[in-house]
Protein backbone atom coordinates (compact mmCIF):
# COMPACT_ATOMS: atom_id res chain seq x y z
CA UNK A 1 0.00 0.00 0.00
CA UNK A 2 1.01 3.43 -0.91
CA UNK A 3 0.70 5.34 3.05
CA UNK A 4 3.00 6.28 5.41
CA UNK A 5 2.96 3.21 7.20
CA UNK A 6 5.23 1.39 4.55
CA UNK A 7 7.24 4.31 4.01
CA UNK A 8 8.13 5.36 7.97
CA UNK A 9 8.80 1.37 8.53
CA UNK A 10 11.51 2.06 5.57
CA UNK A 11 13.13 4.67 7.21
CA UNK A 12 12.83 2.09 10.41
CA UNK A 13 10.72 4.42 12.48
CA UNK A 14 8.64 3.46 15.17
CA UNK A 15 5.23 2.32 14.29
CA UNK A 16 3.18 4.07 17.18
CA UNK A 17 4.58 7.49 16.09
CA UNK A 18 2.30 7.08 13.05
CA UNK A 19 -0.44 8.44 15.39
CA UNK A 20 0.90 11.93 15.08
CA UNK A 21 0.01 12.29 12.05
CA UNK A 22 -3.26 13.68 10.29
CA UNK A 23 -4.35 14.43 6.72
CA UNK A 24 -6.41 16.87 4.95
CA UNK A 25 -7.42 15.01 2.32
CA UNK A 26 -9.19 17.09 -1.03
CA UNK A 27 -10.43 15.70 -4.64
CA UNK A 28 -8.52 16.54 -7.36
CA UNK A 29 -5.28 16.72 -6.06
CA UNK A 30 -3.01 14.83 -8.28
CA UNK A 31 -5.52 12.76 -10.11
CA UNK A 32 -4.50 10.07 -12.07
CA UNK A 33 -5.10 6.36 -12.18
CA UNK A 34 -2.30 5.25 -10.24
CA UNK A 35 -2.46 6.66 -6.44
CA UNK A 36 -0.21 9.18 -6.71
CA UNK A 37 -1.88 11.51 -4.52
CA UNK A 38 -1.22 8.61 -1.49
CA UNK A 39 2.31 7.96 -2.82
CA UNK A 40 3.17 12.07 -2.31
CA UNK A 41 1.29 12.11 0.98
CA UNK A 42 3.18 9.24 2.27
CA UNK A 43 6.35 10.55 1.17
CA UNK A 44 5.44 13.84 2.68
CA UNK A 45 4.38 12.60 5.62
CA UNK A 46 6.78 10.07 7.08
CA UNK A 47 9.10 12.89 6.16
CA UNK A 48 7.37 15.11 8.22
CA UNK A 49 6.94 12.67 11.00
CA UNK A 50 11.09 11.80 11.02
CA UNK A 51 11.54 15.68 11.57
CA UNK A 52 8.87 16.20 14.70
CA UNK A 53 10.58 13.17 16.09
CA UNK A 54 13.97 14.72 15.70
CA UNK A 55 12.64 18.30 16.51
CA UNK A 56 11.23 16.39 20.09
CA UNK A 57 14.64 14.47 20.63
CA UNK A 58 16.54 17.46 20.56
CA UNK A 59 14.64 20.48 22.42
CA UNK A 60 13.58 17.72 25.15
CA UNK A 61 10.10 17.62 24.48
CA UNK A 62 7.40 15.17 26.27
CA UNK A 63 5.89 13.92 22.76
CA UNK A 64 6.31 14.70 19.44
CA UNK A 65 4.79 17.32 17.67
CA UNK A 66 1.68 16.84 15.38
CA UNK A 67 2.16 16.20 12.17
CA UNK A 68 -0.35 17.30 9.52
CA UNK A 69 -0.34 16.53 5.66
CA UNK A 70 -2.51 18.94 3.50
CA UNK A 71 -3.19 17.60 -0.17
CA UNK A 72 -2.94 20.69 -1.39
CA UNK A 73 -0.07 21.85 -0.16
CA UNK A 74 1.39 18.31 -1.38
CA UNK A 75 -0.13 18.66 -4.70
CA UNK A 76 1.53 22.46 -5.26
CA UNK A 77 5.00 21.18 -4.22
CA UNK A 78 5.30 18.32 -6.10
CA UNK A 79 4.90 20.80 -9.22
CA UNK A 80 6.77 23.36 -7.61
CA UNK A 81 8.91 23.33 -10.93
CA UNK A 82 5.86 24.56 -12.94
CA UNK A 83 4.43 27.07 -10.10
CA UNK A 84 7.50 29.26 -9.74
CA UNK A 85 8.07 32.41 -11.39
CA UNK A 86 10.77 34.77 -12.18
CA UNK A 87 9.87 38.50 -12.45
CA UNK A 88 6.22 37.17 -13.85
CA UNK A 89 8.44 34.95 -16.16
CA UNK A 90 7.64 31.15 -16.13
CA UNK A 91 10.35 28.61 -16.75
CA UNK A 92 10.76 26.27 -19.27
CA UNK A 93 10.40 22.89 -17.85
CA UNK A 94 11.00 20.54 -21.28
CA UNK A 95 13.17 21.33 -24.35
CA UNK A 96 11.75 20.55 -27.70
CA UNK A 97 13.53 17.20 -28.08
CA UNK A 98 12.40 15.66 -24.61
CA UNK A 99 9.39 13.75 -25.85
CA UNK A 100 7.64 10.71 -26.62
CA UNK A 101 7.89 9.90 -30.60
CA UNK A 102 6.51 7.10 -32.42
CA UNK A 103 8.25 4.36 -33.71
CA UNK A 104 8.24 1.65 -36.32
CA UNK A 105 6.71 -0.65 -33.49
CA UNK A 106 5.72 1.48 -30.44
CA UNK A 107 6.97 4.41 -28.47
CA UNK A 108 10.00 5.86 -27.01
CA UNK A 109 10.58 8.57 -24.79
CA UNK A 110 14.19 10.90 -25.00
CA UNK A 111 15.70 13.32 -22.27
CA UNK A 112 17.40 16.06 -23.74
CA UNK A 113 17.15 18.99 -21.83
CA UNK A 114 21.34 19.44 -21.15
CA UNK A 115 22.99 20.65 -24.50
CA UNK A 116 25.38 17.44 -24.24
CA UNK A 117 22.59 14.76 -23.51
CA UNK A 118 21.03 16.69 -26.93
CA UNK A 119 24.35 16.51 -28.84
CA UNK A 120 24.07 12.58 -27.86
CA UNK A 121 20.58 12.13 -28.93
CA UNK A 122 21.02 14.00 -32.66
CA UNK A 123 24.82 11.91 -32.79
CA UNK A 124 23.51 8.44 -31.96
CA UNK A 125 20.48 9.25 -34.76
CA UNK A 126 23.34 10.33 -37.10
CA UNK A 127 21.38 13.72 -37.64
CA UNK A 128 22.93 17.46 -37.21
CA UNK A 129 23.26 19.63 -34.27
CA UNK A 130 20.35 21.78 -35.71
CA UNK A 131 18.30 18.79 -36.62
CA UNK A 132 14.46 19.71 -36.04
CA UNK A 133 11.66 17.92 -34.08
CA UNK A 134 10.48 16.69 -37.64
CA UNK A 135 14.04 15.57 -38.66
CA UNK A 136 14.02 13.83 -35.33
CA UNK A 137 10.54 12.30 -35.58
CA UNK A 138 10.96 11.12 -39.38
CA UNK A 139 14.48 8.73 -37.78
CA UNK A 140 12.48 7.15 -35.27
CA UNK A 141 9.30 6.59 -37.42
CA UNK A 142 11.88 4.25 -39.41
CA UNK A 143 13.34 2.46 -36.52
CA UNK A 144 12.39 -0.19 -33.75
CA UNK A 145 11.63 1.46 -30.11
CA UNK A 146 14.34 -1.02 -28.74
CA UNK A 147 16.70 -0.31 -31.38
CA UNK A 148 16.42 3.07 -30.55
CA UNK A 149 16.81 2.83 -26.62
CA UNK A 150 20.10 0.74 -27.22
CA UNK A 151 21.88 3.14 -30.26
CA UNK A 152 21.10 6.05 -27.63
CA UNK A 153 22.58 4.80 -24.53
CA UNK A 154 25.03 3.60 -26.06
CA UNK A 155 26.49 6.99 -27.44
CA UNK A 156 25.39 7.94 -24.23
CA UNK A 157 22.11 9.69 -24.34
CA UNK A 158 18.95 9.08 -22.91
CA UNK A 159 16.14 7.07 -24.55
CA UNK A 160 13.45 4.49 -22.98
CA UNK A 161 11.60 2.07 -25.14
CA UNK A 162 7.69 2.42 -23.80
CA UNK A 163 7.12 -0.73 -21.53
CA UNK A 164 4.09 -2.13 -19.65
CA UNK A 165 4.36 -2.76 -15.95
CA UNK A 166 4.34 -6.52 -16.75
CA UNK A 167 7.49 -6.11 -19.45
CA UNK A 168 9.38 -4.52 -16.73
CA UNK A 169 8.33 -7.41 -14.21
CA UNK A 170 10.37 -9.80 -16.47
CA UNK A 171 12.94 -7.19 -16.94
CA UNK A 172 16.40 -8.20 -16.10
CA UNK A 173 16.63 -4.67 -14.15
CA UNK A 174 12.56 -4.40 -12.71
CA UNK A 175 13.16 -8.13 -11.12
CA UNK A 176 16.05 -6.25 -9.71
CA UNK A 177 14.60 -3.52 -8.37
CA UNK A 178 11.57 -5.23 -7.18
CA UNK A 179 13.81 -7.36 -4.90
CA UNK A 180 15.08 -4.37 -2.80
CA UNK A 181 13.46 -2.76 -0.22
CA UNK A 182 12.13 0.57 -0.35
CA UNK A 183 15.25 2.38 1.24
CA UNK A 184 18.15 0.59 2.00
CA UNK A 185 19.68 1.31 5.35
CA UNK A 186 23.76 0.08 5.67
CA UNK A 187 25.53 0.78 8.81
CA UNK A 188 29.11 1.03 8.10
CA UNK A 189 31.82 1.96 10.29
CA UNK A 190 31.88 2.34 14.35
CA UNK A 191 32.13 5.78 15.84
CA UNK A 192 30.29 7.61 19.31
CA UNK A 193 26.57 8.46 19.22
CA UNK A 194 26.12 11.36 18.21
CA UNK A 195 25.72 14.52 20.98
CA UNK A 196 23.36 17.13 19.57
CA UNK A 197 23.32 20.45 20.98
CA UNK A 198 19.97 20.82 22.58
CA UNK A 199 17.35 23.11 20.25
CA UNK A 200 15.00 26.13 21.51
CA UNK A 201 13.53 29.32 20.28
CA UNK A 202 11.03 29.18 17.38
CA UNK A 203 10.33 27.64 15.14
CA UNK A 204 11.56 24.62 16.18
CA UNK A 205 14.36 23.69 13.67
CA UNK A 206 15.33 19.31 13.87
CA UNK A 207 18.41 19.85 11.66
CA UNK A 208 20.08 23.24 12.86
CA UNK A 209 23.59 23.19 13.37
CA UNK A 210 24.15 20.06 10.88
CA UNK A 211 26.34 20.19 7.74
CA UNK A 212 24.79 18.45 3.78
CA UNK A 213 27.64 18.21 1.28
CA UNK A 214 24.66 18.32 -1.32
CA UNK A 215 26.19 16.86 -4.42
CA UNK A 216 23.25 16.19 -6.40
CA UNK A 217 21.61 17.69 -9.50
CA UNK A 218 18.04 19.13 -11.20
CA UNK A 219 14.47 17.58 -9.07
CA UNK A 220 15.11 14.61 -6.76
CA UNK A 221 18.11 14.85 -4.79
CA UNK A 222 17.53 18.96 -4.35
CA UNK A 223 14.02 18.66 -3.33
CA UNK A 224 16.08 16.48 0.02
CA UNK A 225 18.77 18.76 0.83
CA UNK A 226 16.23 22.12 0.07
CA UNK A 227 13.48 19.80 2.17
CA UNK A 228 16.89 19.85 4.80
CA UNK A 229 17.25 23.15 4.43
CA UNK A 230 14.37 24.13 5.44
CA UNK A 231 14.81 22.65 8.63
CA UNK A 232 17.42 24.01 9.92
CA UNK A 233 20.57 22.94 8.18
CA UNK A 234 23.69 24.13 6.40
CA UNK A 235 23.18 22.84 2.95
CA UNK A 236 26.13 23.71 0.13
CA UNK A 237 25.53 22.29 -2.92
CA UNK A 238 28.60 21.51 -4.70
CA UNK A 239 28.79 21.20 -8.88
CA UNK A 240 31.81 20.98 -11.22
CA UNK A 241 32.46 24.00 -13.11
CA UNK A 242 31.81 22.31 -16.53
CA UNK A 243 28.54 20.78 -16.35
CA UNK A 244 25.70 22.98 -17.06
CA UNK A 245 22.66 24.04 -15.02
CA UNK A 246 19.66 25.15 -15.70
CA UNK A 247 18.83 28.12 -13.44
CA UNK A 248 15.34 28.12 -13.16
CA UNK A 249 15.68 24.25 -12.37
CA UNK A 250 18.20 25.68 -9.59
CA UNK A 251 16.16 28.51 -8.58
CA UNK A 252 13.01 26.31 -8.03
CA UNK A 253 15.06 23.78 -5.18
CA UNK A 254 18.12 26.01 -4.00
CA UNK A 255 15.85 27.92 -1.14
CA UNK A 256 17.26 27.69 2.11
CA UNK A 257 20.96 26.45 0.39
CA UNK A 258 23.99 27.67 -0.40
CA UNK A 259 25.58 26.76 -3.95
CA UNK A 260 29.66 26.73 -5.30
CA UNK A 261 31.55 25.02 -8.12
CA UNK A 262 34.79 22.80 -7.05
CA UNK A 263 36.75 20.52 -9.70
CA UNK A 264 37.71 17.61 -8.09
CA UNK A 265 40.44 17.22 -10.86
CA UNK A 266 42.32 19.48 -9.09
CA UNK A 267 44.57 19.82 -6.26
CA UNK A 268 43.43 22.63 -5.15
CA UNK A 269 39.47 22.00 -5.21
CA UNK A 270 40.11 18.66 -4.03
CA UNK A 271 42.08 19.97 -0.91
CA UNK A 272 38.66 22.38 -0.60
CA UNK A 273 36.44 19.28 -1.01
CA UNK A 274 38.59 17.79 1.63
CA UNK A 275 38.32 20.72 4.23
CA UNK A 276 34.72 20.51 3.90
CA UNK A 277 34.18 16.70 3.97
CA UNK A 278 35.86 16.78 7.26
CA UNK A 279 33.17 19.02 9.11
CA UNK A 280 29.99 17.62 6.91
CA UNK A 281 27.63 15.78 8.52
CA UNK A 282 25.48 14.45 5.69
CA UNK A 283 26.52 13.97 2.14
CA UNK A 284 24.16 13.40 -0.29
CA UNK A 285 24.60 12.23 -4.20
CA UNK A 286 22.82 11.87 -7.03
CA UNK A 287 24.98 11.22 -9.93
CA UNK A 288 24.48 7.72 -11.85
CA UNK A 289 25.89 4.82 -9.32
CA UNK A 290 30.03 4.85 -9.46
CA UNK A 291 30.72 8.00 -10.94
CA UNK A 292 32.05 9.58 -7.84
CA UNK A 293 33.95 6.39 -6.55
CA UNK A 294 37.11 7.55 -9.05
CA UNK A 295 37.18 11.00 -6.80
CA UNK A 296 37.67 8.75 -3.75
CA UNK A 297 33.91 9.34 -3.07
CA UNK A 298 32.00 6.23 -2.88
CA UNK A 299 29.98 5.54 0.78
CA UNK A 300 32.70 3.01 2.15
CA UNK A 301 35.81 6.17 0.99
CA UNK A 302 33.79 8.82 3.07
CA UNK A 303 33.25 6.80 6.09
CA UNK A 304 36.55 6.26 6.72
CA UNK A 305 37.44 9.40 6.02
CA UNK A 306 34.57 11.00 8.35
CA UNK A 307 33.47 8.22 11.02
CA UNK A 308 29.93 8.54 11.47
CA UNK A 309 28.83 10.14 8.48
CA UNK A 310 25.38 9.39 7.19
CA UNK A 311 25.90 8.97 3.26
CA UNK A 312 22.13 9.21 1.11
CA UNK A 313 22.87 8.04 -2.42
CA UNK A 314 20.14 8.52 -5.02
CA UNK A 315 20.16 7.23 -8.83
CA UNK A 316 17.91 6.50 -11.37
CA UNK A 317 17.56 2.95 -11.57
CA UNK A 318 19.17 1.67 -8.58
CA UNK A 319 22.85 0.83 -7.82
CA UNK A 320 22.38 -2.63 -9.50
CA UNK A 321 21.42 -5.15 -12.45
CA UNK A 322 21.72 -4.43 -15.59
CA UNK A 323 20.50 -0.71 -15.57
CA UNK A 324 22.86 0.19 -12.46
CA UNK A 325 25.39 2.07 -14.12
CA UNK A 326 22.80 4.07 -16.27
CA UNK A 327 21.63 7.77 -16.37
CA UNK A 328 18.15 8.03 -15.98
CA UNK A 329 15.38 10.93 -15.55
CA UNK A 330 11.33 10.92 -13.90
CA UNK A 331 10.31 10.44 -16.79
CA UNK A 332 12.11 7.72 -18.13
CA UNK A 333 12.09 5.78 -15.22
CA UNK A 334 7.71 6.11 -16.18
CA UNK A 335 8.42 5.03 -19.50
CA UNK A 336 10.51 2.30 -18.98
CA UNK A 337 8.44 0.70 -15.52
CA UNK A 338 4.87 0.78 -17.27
CA UNK A 339 3.62 3.80 -15.61
CA UNK A 340 3.46 5.96 -19.14
CA UNK A 341 1.51 2.95 -20.51
CA UNK A 342 -0.97 2.93 -17.43
CA UNK A 343 -1.85 6.60 -17.62
CA UNK A 344 -1.66 6.52 -21.30
CA UNK A 345 -4.98 7.41 -23.88
CA UNK A 346 -7.29 5.24 -25.37
CA UNK A 347 -5.82 2.07 -24.38
CA UNK A 348 -6.35 -1.11 -26.24
CA UNK A 349 -4.04 -4.15 -26.25
CA UNK A 350 -1.28 -4.31 -25.61
CA UNK A 351 0.59 -0.89 -25.68
CA UNK A 352 -1.60 2.57 -25.59
CA UNK A 353 -2.77 4.68 -28.63
CA UNK A 354 -0.57 7.34 -26.66
CA UNK A 355 1.28 7.01 -23.50
CA UNK A 356 0.31 9.50 -20.78
CA UNK A 357 2.30 10.77 -17.89
CA UNK A 358 1.58 11.21 -13.71
CA UNK A 359 0.52 14.82 -13.27
CA UNK A 360 3.53 15.76 -11.26
CA UNK A 361 6.85 14.18 -11.65
CA UNK A 362 6.20 12.07 -8.41
CA UNK A 363 8.99 9.96 -8.59
CA UNK A 364 11.47 12.74 -8.10
CA UNK A 365 9.60 14.69 -5.67
CA UNK A 366 8.48 11.37 -3.56
CA UNK A 367 11.73 10.33 -3.74
CA UNK A 368 13.04 13.15 -2.64
CA UNK A 369 10.83 13.53 0.51
CA UNK A 370 11.54 9.75 1.22
CA UNK A 371 15.61 10.44 1.33
CA UNK A 372 15.01 13.47 3.22
CA UNK A 373 13.14 11.91 5.96
CA UNK A 374 15.61 8.82 6.11
CA UNK A 375 18.56 10.95 6.52
CA UNK A 376 16.09 12.65 9.58
CA UNK A 377 15.66 9.45 10.98
CA UNK A 378 19.10 8.61 10.65
CA UNK A 379 20.41 11.30 12.81
CA UNK A 380 17.81 10.33 15.11
CA UNK A 381 18.98 6.89 15.72
CA UNK A 382 22.44 7.95 15.46
CA UNK A 383 21.73 10.17 19.06
CA UNK A 384 21.39 6.32 20.58
CA UNK A 385 23.99 4.22 18.38
CA UNK A 386 27.46 4.91 16.54
CA UNK A 387 28.12 4.24 13.41
CA UNK A 388 27.94 5.53 9.66
CA UNK A 389 24.87 5.25 7.79
CA UNK A 390 24.55 4.20 4.19
CA UNK A 391 21.03 5.31 2.58
CA UNK A 392 20.40 3.91 -1.20
CA UNK A 393 16.86 5.14 -3.03
CA UNK A 394 15.78 4.64 -6.49
CA UNK A 395 13.47 6.49 -8.96
CA UNK A 396 12.72 2.70 -10.05
CA UNK A 397 11.94 1.98 -6.75
CA UNK A 398 9.91 3.94 -5.74
CA UNK A 399 8.02 3.15 -8.75
CA UNK A 400 7.67 -0.18 -8.20
CA UNK A 401 6.02 1.09 -4.98
CA UNK A 402 3.45 3.00 -6.69
CA UNK A 403 2.72 0.22 -9.52
CA UNK A 404 2.34 -2.56 -6.81
CA UNK A 405 -0.86 -4.74 -6.46
CA UNK A 406 -2.85 -3.11 -3.88
CA UNK A 407 -1.05 0.25 -3.96
CA UNK A 408 -4.52 1.85 -4.37
CA UNK A 409 -5.26 1.50 -1.13
CA UNK A 410 -5.94 4.11 1.09
CA UNK A 411 -5.27 4.62 5.44
CA UNK A 412 -2.34 4.08 8.06
CA UNK A 413 -3.04 7.70 9.79
CA UNK A 414 -5.00 8.30 12.64
CA UNK A 415 -6.81 11.02 12.08
CA UNK A 416 -8.28 12.50 8.57
CA UNK A 417 -10.23 15.44 7.65
CA UNK A 418 -11.81 16.23 4.25
CA UNK A 419 -11.27 19.54 3.13
CA UNK A 420 -12.72 21.45 -0.16
CA UNK A 421 -11.99 20.41 -2.93
CA UNK A 422 -8.47 21.29 -4.77
CA UNK A 423 -8.78 23.69 -7.46
CA UNK A 424 -6.15 26.46 -7.35
CA UNK A 425 -2.56 26.27 -6.08
CA UNK A 426 -2.98 29.85 -4.67
CA UNK A 427 -3.17 29.17 -0.96
CA UNK A 428 0.44 27.62 -0.90
CA UNK A 429 1.92 29.84 -2.89
CA UNK A 430 4.40 32.90 -2.04
CA UNK A 431 6.20 35.62 -3.15
CA UNK A 432 9.95 36.10 -2.33
CA UNK A 433 12.41 38.97 -3.43
CA UNK A 434 15.62 37.41 -3.91
CA UNK A 435 19.15 38.24 -5.59
CA UNK A 436 17.71 36.74 -9.08
CA UNK A 437 14.83 38.88 -9.34
CA UNK A 438 11.16 38.37 -7.77
CA UNK A 439 10.35 34.13 -6.88
CA UNK A 440 6.67 33.35 -6.79
CA UNK A 441 7.24 29.42 -5.04
CA UNK A 442 5.46 27.15 -3.16
CA UNK A 443 5.96 26.16 -0.36
CA UNK A 444 7.60 23.00 1.41
CA UNK A 445 4.21 20.31 2.47
CA UNK A 446 6.86 19.12 5.17
CA UNK A 447 4.83 20.24 8.16
CA UNK A 448 4.43 19.60 12.23
CA UNK A 449 3.45 21.88 15.04
CA UNK A 450 5.89 24.76 15.89
CA UNK A 451 8.01 23.96 12.84
CA UNK A 452 9.05 26.22 9.68
CA UNK A 453 6.63 27.91 7.50
CA UNK A 454 9.40 29.35 4.76
CA UNK A 455 12.94 28.62 4.07
CA UNK A 456 15.14 31.21 5.78
CA UNK A 457 16.73 32.48 2.73
CA UNK A 458 15.74 32.52 -1.23
CA UNK A 459 17.63 30.91 -3.69
CA UNK A 460 20.96 32.53 -5.18
CA UNK A 461 22.48 32.49 -8.71
CA UNK A 462 24.30 28.74 -9.23
CA UNK A 463 27.57 28.16 -8.28
CA UNK A 464 28.74 31.92 -6.57
CA UNK A 465 28.92 31.21 -3.06
CA UNK A 466 32.52 30.53 -1.51
CA UNK A 467 33.29 27.25 -0.91
CA UNK A 468 32.94 26.90 2.74
CA UNK A 469 30.51 26.03 5.89
CA UNK A 470 28.32 29.22 6.62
Amino acid sequence: MTDIKVAWAAMGGDPALVSYVSTVTRQGALEARLPVRELARACVGACALAAAELGARRAGLAEVPAVRVDDGAVATAFVSERHLSIDGRAPVNFAPLSRFWRTADGWVRTHANYPHHRARLLGALKLPGDASVEDVAGVLAERSALEVETAVYRAGGLAVALRTTEEWAAHPQGTAVAGRPLIERERLGSAHARAFLPLDGDPLLPAAGLRVLDLTRVIAGPVATRTLALLGADVLRVDAPRLPEDPDAHADTGFGKRSTRLDLGTAADRRTFEGLLARADVVVTGYRPGALDRFGLSPDALVDRRPGLIVAQLSAWGAYGPWGGRRGFDSLVQVATGIAATEGIERGEGAPERPGALPAQALDHGTGYLLAGAVLRALTEQSEQGHGLVLRLALARTAAWLTADGAGERGGVAHESRGTAYNQPDAWLVETDSGIGRLRHALSPVSFAGGPVNWARPPGRWGTDPARWA
